[in-house]
């Protein structure tokens, strides 16, 4: 019997965030390992967010000032929710774009809806159908 390869990252149950101070050092322990953990060639990296109610989110922020906010189709019931935060129209499609200074906003919105988080690398963000925000 072949011994296959335990996941490179696992799921991490959620703890709700209450304050901004709570979501900034969690952005900060986040980006940490990221910075530790994903090699300089790898692309599509970020963190994915399990909804309790069902769905996944993923993010991403990019150098340029921008969050790139994926949504499942099971998840887009909080469409809502990230609209009001961005205070931005719904895309056409799954991929939203924020500025970066909702980044805090966002994840508090969202912190009572998580019951997971885990990182990612690879995934596609969208690429060719973003738009700036």
């Amino acid at each position: 019997m072949q011994q296959t390869d335990s996941p490179r990252f696992r799921p991490v149950p959620w703890t709700a965030l209450e304050t901004p101070a709570d979501v900034e050092l969690w952005i900060a322990e986040h980006n940490l390992a990221l910075q530790e953990l994903i090699a300089p060639h790898e692309t599509g990296y970020g963190v994915c967010f399990t909804l309790a109610e069902g769905g996944e989110i993923y993010l991403q922020t990019t150098q340029d000032g921008a969050i790139i906010v994926d949504v499942t189709e099971e998840a887009e019931w909080v469409s809502p929710l990230i609209a009001a935060v961005g205070q931005v129209e719904p895309p056409k499609g799954s991929l939203w774009i924020l500025p970066d200074d909702k980044l805090v906003q966002l994840i508090m919105g969202l912190s009572g809806l998580i019951a997971t988080s885990i990182l990612v690398v690879g995934h596609h963000f969208g690429r060719g159908q973003r738009t700036r925000y």
